[in-house]
C-alpha cells in the first residue's frame, strides 16, 4: 500500500485515537490510580471510573492525528530522498511524531490524570488552579518525562508493528495485511512495549500528580524513579503494569485496526 496522504493520516489517526481512548478509559483510570502516590483506594478505587473522560475524548483525536501526520509525512519525505524504508526510518519518524504529539498530549494528560486521581472536582477547575499556581507552563509539567516515555515506547512498538506486518505480508504471498491482521500485529507490539516501559509511565504519573510547589513537582524522571524504587522497590516501579499492558494491547488492536481500515476506505 502506498504511504497515506496527509489528510488520510489526519482522519485515520483521529478516528483511531478516539476509538481507543473512549472505549478503554476505565483501564487507564485503574492504571493511574495504582500508580498514584496516594494509593489506589485513596485515589478513588473503582468509583467514578469515567472521571476525566471529557478531556481524554477531546484530546485523543488531535493527539493521534498529529502523531500520524508527522509519522507518515516523515516517512514519505525520507523515502522520496532515498532513505531506506526500514526500522531506523520507522524509529526516527515515530520519535518525531511523539515529540510533536506531546505538545497536545501533555496538557490533556495533566487534566485527565488529576481527574482520575480525584485531584479537583472538574476539568475547568484543574486548569484554573494550574494557571493560577504555576502559569501556562504548569500545563506542560512532565513534558520531557512524557517524551522520554513515549519515544522508547515508539522505538519498540512501531518497528515491531512494521516487522510483524512484513511477516504477515510474506505469509500472504505479498498481499497487504487485512485490518484484522494489522490489529493483531498492533496488539502484540503495543502490549510488549507497554510492559517494558511501565517504570517510565509511573514516573510521568507521579510528576504530573504532584501538588504544586512540592519537591516532587520539580523532580526529573530519574529522581522520581529513585524515590519510587526506594519506597516500593520493583513492585512500585511496575505499578499498574497489568492494566497498562491490557489497555495498550487491546488499544493497539483497536488503534491500528481502525487506522488501517479508515485508510483503506479513504484511499479506495
Amino acid at each position: 500500500m502506498p504511504d497515506p496522504a496527509f489528510i488520510s493520516s489526519l482522519v485515520a489517526g483521529g478516528c483511531a485515537g478516539t476509538a481507543v481512548d473512549v472505549s478503554l478509559f476505565p483501564l487507564d483510570t485503574i492504571k493511574t490510580r495504582l500508580q498514584s502516590s496516594q494509593g489506589f483506594w485513596k485515589a478513588g478505587g473503582f468509583s467514578r471510573i469515567y472521571a476525566g473522560i471529557g478531556p481524554a475524548a477531546a484530546g485523543s483525536a488531535p493527539v493521534a492525528a498529529l502523531f500520524f501526520c508527522t509519522y507518515d509525512s516523515v516517512k514519505k519525505v525520507a523515502k522520496a530522498n532515498g532513505v531506506e524504508d526500514g526500522a531506523n526510518l520507522h524509529m526516527f519518524a515515530a520519535s518525531l511524531g511523539e515529540i510533536t504529539a506531546c505538545l497536545i498530549r501533555v496538557p490533556v494528560e495533566i487534566v485527565k490524570q488529576r481527574r482520575q486521581a480525584s485531584v479537583g472536582n472538574s476539568s475547568l477547575e484543574i486548569v484554573k488552579s494550574v494557571l493560577r499556581s504555576e502559569g501556562p507552563l504548569g500545563l506542560y509539567r512532565g513534558y520531557l518525562t512524557t517524551v522520554l516515555r513515549e519515544i522508547p515506547f515508539s522505538l519498540i512498538q512501531f518497528p515491531l508493528w512494521e516487522y510483524l506486518k512484513t511477516q504477515v505480508r510474506i505469509k500472504n504471498n505479498g498481499s497487504d495485511p487485512s485490518p484484522g491482521e494489522s490489529a493483531v500485529c498492533g496488539a502484540l507490539a503495543g502490549g510488549f512495549s507497554a510492559a517494558v516501559t511501565t517504570p517510565l509511565d509511573v514516573a510521568k504519573t507521579r510528576i504530573m500528580l504532584a501538588p504544586s510547589h512540592t519537591p516532587q513537582a520539580s523532580y526529573g524522571i530519574f529522581k522520581t524513579l529513585k524515590v519510587v524504587g526506594g519506597e516500593s522497590g520493583v513492585k512500585g516501579l511496575f505499578a499498574g503494569v497489568l492494566p497498562r499492558t491490557m489497555w495498550i494491547s487491546i488499544g493497539g488492536a483497536v488503534f491500528f485496526g481502525v487506522y488501517e481500515k479508515v485508510i483503506s476506505i479513504i484511499e479506495k
